[in-house]
């Protein structure tokens, strides 16, 4: 169902719900801040997680840390019925370039993509859960999920899978900033929502030699460059258009001298692709690929492929769910639909195990017009605070939606 099609909830969620998430929205955005100023990148949120694991078991539950010392899971109410609720902890290695009070202070990192702001908003929706819980409301159970380490290849998404984080859900829901919606809008899409996002590694190897005479040698820097243009060329021969298979380089090496070629080169950049079915096979396709590309120059091929992340593919039914909770909690001008980004999500590896679905939760303020809008990952992007609260209440109304009604 598309989110423009406003299924009705009656009075599915809690009619003092509004007020029960403003009760907390100073405390949510006072975390926030305290988050952004002391930014921790993938696998070294100690200090996040402790923050988060206080405020829980000061709320009476029960966190349970992940085993590498980082993130961590807690379950809200009882019931066989679970949904679970996740937010990202991480930040990026990027200077954060904003003039606030809230500033980042440690160099060179930043929250760039708004995690501390996920954190907030599904911290607010475990707090009032809790409360709904603890007065016999709540009718089943939620797992908030806190996960490390999205913006490493090294997935947190798969840890907190391999430590038991998603046995027993039934589904799975999450909410990621996008500063092209307004704030108090909420992004939907069924299917795929994001890209893949792999990471491509092209070295080759030569025996070096003199610019005046490379055909004496293999002139790895002419097949160096033809791997730059020639691989993306292929590529868009060899895969269906519409899969988006596409190879945008990032860092190009090779040399130090104006005069001679040098023994190894390297060139490294991103695979990003739409079609799950496209992105099993681009491994082999690729490497097949540049195995011709680079054979009439007589150089050694070296390819390291490393998978990061397949596309977000977003379950119709728990679409349905957030459309549902959007329309209870924000009303119908809230919905949005939205399209989809070649940027990757590690919430992916979730949807391979339980059914779910990502949302966009909008964080602009609606007078910036879109095209002065700054992206993700820049280090002067902010978020509309308000978003926080909004988070809150859509994050406990697909909760309830989800558990009475689908």
């Amino acid at each position: 169902m598309s989110p423009t099609t406003r299924p009705q909830t009656g009075g599915v969620v809690p009619p003092d719900l509004a007020t029960r998430v403003k009760a907390h929205h100073d405390e949510l955005v006072a975390l926030r801040r305290d988050l952004h100023a002391h930014p921790e990148l993938s696998w070294e949120e100690v200090r996040t997680t402790r923050l988060v694991q206080e405020r829980l078991l000061a709320a009476g539950l029960a966190p349970r840390v992940l085993p590498g010392g980082t993130g961590l899971v807690c379950d809200i109410g009882t019931g066989d019925r679970v949904i679970g609720l996740r937010a990202d902890l991480d930040a990026l290695p990027i200077v954060d370039r904003k003039d606030v009070p809230y500033a980042s202070t440690v160099a060179g990192s930043c929250h760039a993509c708004g995690h501390d702001v996920h954190t907030a908003a599904v911290l607010g929706a475990g707090l009032v859960l809790a409360g709904l819980a603890d007065e016999g409301l709540l009718p089943g159970a939620a797992r908030l999920i806190f996960q490390p380490a999205e913006e490493s290849a090294r997935s947190g998404a798969l840890a907190v899978i391999e430590a038991g984080g998603v046995a027993g859900l039934e589904r799975i829901l999450a909410l990621h900033c996008d500063p092209r919606t307004d704030v108090g809008r909420v992004g939907l899409r069924s299917g795929a929502i994001t890209g893949s996002a792999d990471q491509l590694l092209v070295r080759l190897h030569g025996p070096g030699g003199h610019t005046a005479r490379p055909h004496l040698t293999a002139d790895l820097v002419y097949a160096l460059g033809k791997v730059v243009t020639e691989l993306p060329a292929a590529l868009s021969r060899r895969i269906d258009p519409r899969a988006a298979l596409s190879v945008v380089w990032g860092r190009v090496d090779a040399g130090r001298a104006a005069n001679a070629i040098p023994m190894t080169g390297e060139v490294e950049g991103t695979v990003r692709c739409l079609d799950a079915a496209a992105w099993r096979d681009a491994p082999a396709l690729v490497e097949s690929l540049l195995t011709g590309i680079v054979a009439p120059y007589g150089v050694q091929l070296e390819v390291v492929y490393t998978r990061n992340v397949p596309p977000v593919d977003n379950d119709a039914t728990s679409v349905d769910v957030l459309a549902a909770a959007v329309l209870a909690t924000e009303g119908p001008e809230a919905l949005a639909g939205t399209e989809q980004s070649l940027g990757g999500e590690d919430f992916a590896w979730y949807l391979d195990r339980v059914p779910g679905a990502l949302a966009r939760l909008g964080v602009s303020r609606p007078e910036v017009p879109l095209a002065q809008r700054l992206d993700l990952h820049q280090g002067r992007f902010d978020a509309d605070e308000r978003a926080i609260s909004v988070g809150a209440r859509v994050l406990v109304g697909a909760t309830y939606v989800s558990l009475l009604s689908f």
